[in-house]
């Protein structure tokens, strides 16, 4: 799948998966799934949902390291500041070193070009949070994501996925 198609997808899922509602009992709810398939596929990431005033949910999974954190929070940051999924800024920025442009005025140590960051939005109020995963290649970090929101919301997961990334 080019990346084209890879962007449409993403803007599908950003459209799609749109909650009717926020709170702490959401997060909880998405974050226990989170961490629960991580222990039973031994998922070395660490997830942090969050809307943009205050954290709602943290857990950290065996394997994860100290850099975890600090690339969600940067993650966390690009939605912030873009309103949109990570890993599509990714697929639209094509820059291999994770950086944005010059131009941008986005320094690397707070903004960094990888998956895993996606919007929470809530229907009749926009994009008021982030859902942040952080520990596997990026595709998958993004997958786990909409794989939960999927599970949450009731939306089709085989509508909505990613294929797998094709090796070159």
């Amino acid at each position: 799948m080019a990346a084209a198609d890879d962007i449409a997808l993403i803007k599908k899922q950003e459209a799609t998966l749109v909650f009717p509602a926020f709170d702490e009992a959401v997060a909880f709810e998405i974050g226990s799934a989170i961490r629960k398939r991580a222990l039973a596929e031994n998922l070395p990431i660490i997830v942090d949902i969050r809307t943009f005033d205050r954290p709602l949910f943290y857990a950290a999974m065996p394997g994860s390291n100290a850099s975890n954190p600090d690339w969600a929070r940067r993650k966390i940051n690009v939605v912030r500041r873009f309103l949109r999924s990570t890993y599509r800024m990714v697929l639209e920025q094509q820059r291999p070193d994770r950086t944005f442009k010059v131009g941008e005025g986005l320094d690397i140590a707070d903004y960094v070009l990888a998956g895993g960051g996606f919007p929470v939005t809530v229907k009749g109020a926009g994009v008021i949070g982030v859902i942040a995963v952080s520990g596997l290649p990026e595709r998958e970090d993004h997958g786990v994501v909409v794989d939960a929101l999927c599970e949450h919301l009731g939306a089709d997961r085989r509508q909505l996925a990613l294929p797998p990334e094709e090796k070159s």
